[in-house]
């Protein structure tokens, strides 16, 4: 019986050993899991981020190209003004007190 005994001691201590072994082996993995994730976040953000910058350029461009060419039709219709008031400066001048008429009797209300 004593050998019974010890041989189930003997494998209760092996597999104590193996319990060790794949604790420290599972340690290791959680950690090279956690450094990979981590490297995969910061690849993440990185991506984000530039794809963010990019978007922002791009807003920027357009915003740009369109303030430019509301000034270009801001041009257009002030020479259109300017020809017109040119061509027929009478009505033009009674056009333009009619307007101010209009604002002062809109103001004082």
């Amino acid at each position: 019986m004593a050998t019974a005994a010890t041989g189930k001691a003997d494998e209760g201590a092996k597999d104590a050993a193996e319990l060790e072994a794949d604790i420290k082996q599972l340690k290791a993995e959680i950690e090279k899991l956690a450094k990979l994730m981590a490297a995969t976040g910061e690849h993440g953000y990185g991506t984000a981020k530039r794809a963010a910058a990019f978007g922002a350029e791009q807003l920027r461009a357009q915003g740009e190209a369109k303030m430019e060419e509301l000034r270009a039709n801001a041009r257009d219709v002030e020479q259109q003004v300017l020809a017109h008031v040119r061509e027929k400066p009478i009505t033009s001048l009674a056009i333009a007190a009619g307007v101010g008429f209009l604002f002062a009797l809109l103001a004082r209300r």
